[in-house]
């Protein structure tokens, strides 16, 4: 079964959004808007990243989120806030930063910095994200739950 996608961007990650929230459709995934809905240079991220974030914490199991901005590191600042999110930078034309996000991470949402990624570059990486699994290896399963733990403790 694929993950429903929740998607959240500022005006700098807009346009990009827009591109993959197709792209994702034509690949047959279901995918959710948290916005921005249009184009505007004063819009704040922390209103769509934290909507989006959200979305995808209610199921962490069935929902992903990818969410937009300039570089990405502020939107993930933003997902990163929400318990149980896992969210990983991409801004390179590295593609084993995604991958391994997924297998030792589990990350659940990528955060994409479209001011330094080629629409093309994001679509193989949003494509090799979605597709690749949490590898279930010992010793990140025992960090995940490190990092679980310590967050139930911040968020009793």
């Amino acid at each position: 079964m694929k993950p429903k996608i929740f998607l959240g961007a500022d005006h700098a990650g807009f346009e990009l959004k827009e591109e993959v929230k197709a792209y994702l459709r034509k690949l047959g995934y279901e995918v959710e808007d948290r916005g921005a809905f249009k184009l505007d240079a004063e819009d704040d991220y922390p209103d769509f990243i934290s909507a989006a974030a959200r979305e995808v914490a209610k199921n962490l199991d069935n929902h992903k989120g990818i969410i937009f901005g300039g570089s990405g590191q502020g939107e993930a600042m933003v997902a990163n806030k929400i318990k149980g999110i896992r969210a990983a930078v991409f801004n390179s034309d590295n593609p084993d930063i995604v991958k391994l996000s997924r297998l030792h991470n589990d990350s659940n949402v990528l955060s994409i910095g479209a001011r330094f990624v080629s629409k093309e570059t994001v679509f193989r990486a949003v494509k090799l994200w979605l597709e690749t699994d949490f590898s279930n290896e010992a010793r990140h399963k025992r960090r995940l739950k490190q990092i679980e733990d310590l967050e139930n403790k911040l968020y009793k």
